[in-house]
């Protein structure tokens, strides 16, 4: 016999969910959204789309949170991120837009193709940057491209962008990990911000539904992010990318079953 979950019960696991993304967020400077998208997808029954615009509007008091973390220690490269930032927005305008149009499965499958290349890359890479970001035009308009393909992620995904800043940075910039963490979280949250305003015109979010998850993972964020500070660098990427592999594959199987039941006449999700 089933029974549908009653209001305090899915009240209850939208705190863990928030406790948990803000863990997730603290240590791997990400916005929470690779919790809080397949929880309230699969553990909550939200679209695929709705799951993705209310993830972003969870985010902005988590990686606030978050920053100040890391702020409080100096780990946040405000120049990079004053220069990530603008690209991000604006690419969270086009996103945010497009989130609107794109087929729900095909967003499942972008979902966990961006978390299994980012799981790749922090397996493969050991190595950790040396310091703060030597500044160049190229550099620079580096940054600003960087910038735009998280924000078009984050609206498109909700992520937040962490996902793609975080290992750019290690990876293409030589930053290092815990830097590029505390820089990644300043550049979701304007992010996230401009994307849940779009979304909520769009209707692509629940206000209340992000208001229990983000203000659930404040607490966990800010308690995450002093922890990351000490934390050895290789084992955080490596549990990362095991908990992105995971989801990646769980995400996948979602998105290809509702591609083929699409094929098969079956009505699409709305």
């Amino acid at each position: 016999m089933s029974s549908t979950p009653t209001t305090t019960t899915l009240t209850w696991r939208a705190v863990a969910v928030g406790v948990v993304a803000g863990l997730t967020s603290g240590l791997f400077g990400v916005g929470g959204g690779i919790i809080i998208v397949p929880a309230l997808a699969l553990v909550a029954g939200f679209s695929q789309k709705l799951a993705t615009g209310t993830s972003l509007t969870a985010i902005v008091p988590i990686s606030a949170a978050g920053v100040v973390g890391y702020a409080l220690s100096g780990e946040v490269d405000w120049v990079a991120a004053g220069l990530i930032a603008p690209g991000a927005v604006l690419g969270a305008l086009v996103g945010a837009r497009a989130l609107v149009r794109i087929d729900a499965s095909l967003l499942q499958i972008l979902f966990a193709v961006a978390m299994a290349v980012t799981a790749v890359r922090l397996l493969v890479d050991e190595a950790d940057g040396a310091g703060r970001l030597g500044l160049s035009p190229l550099v620079a308009l580096g940054l600003v491209l960087l910038g735009l393909a998280a924000g078009v992620l984050a609206a498109l995904l909700g992520v937040g962008g962490g996902i793609v800043v975080v290992p750019a940075l290690t990876l293409l910039f030589a930053s290092p990990l815990v830097l590029a963490k505390g820089t990644s979280l300043a550049i979701v949250l304007p992010t996230a911000i401009v994307s849940t305003v779009r979304n909520r015109k769009a209707g692509l979010t629940s206000l209340s539904a992000g208001q229990v998850v983000g203000g659930a993972g404040v607490v966990s964020a800010f308690l995450a992010s002093r922890l990351s500070l000490g934390l050895d660098a290789r084992l955080s990427s490596v549990l990362f990318a095991l908990l992105l592999a995971v989801m990646a594959v769980r995400m996948a199987r979602a998105g290809v079953a509702a591609r083929a039941a699409r094929t098969s006449g079956v009505a699409p999700e709305p």
